[in-house]
């Protein structure tokens, strides 16, 4: 079993490491972050929209397949 300083050194380690690389990124913008959610939100509505198109298509085609 690995000694108890060994791990919390490993861990202080990975903490610092993860840190510096939080750093090194490019966060987004206000302004990005705003236009990103917009897109996202219209993209999620066009594809339940169109999902739901093709639901409803596909519904009344096996309903009229089955009610002979």
């Amino acid at each position: 079993m690995p000694e108890m300083g060994a791990v919390t050194e490993k861990i202080r380690t990975f903490i610092l490491e993860t840190l510096d690389e939080m750093r090194k990124s490019s966060w987004p913008t206000r302004d990005q972050l705003f236009e990103s959610t917009i897109l996202v939100i219209v993209a999620l509505i066009l594809s339940t929209v169109y999902l739901a198109g093709i639901d409803q298509i596909l519904f009344r085609a096996v309903r009229f397949l089955t009610t002979f």
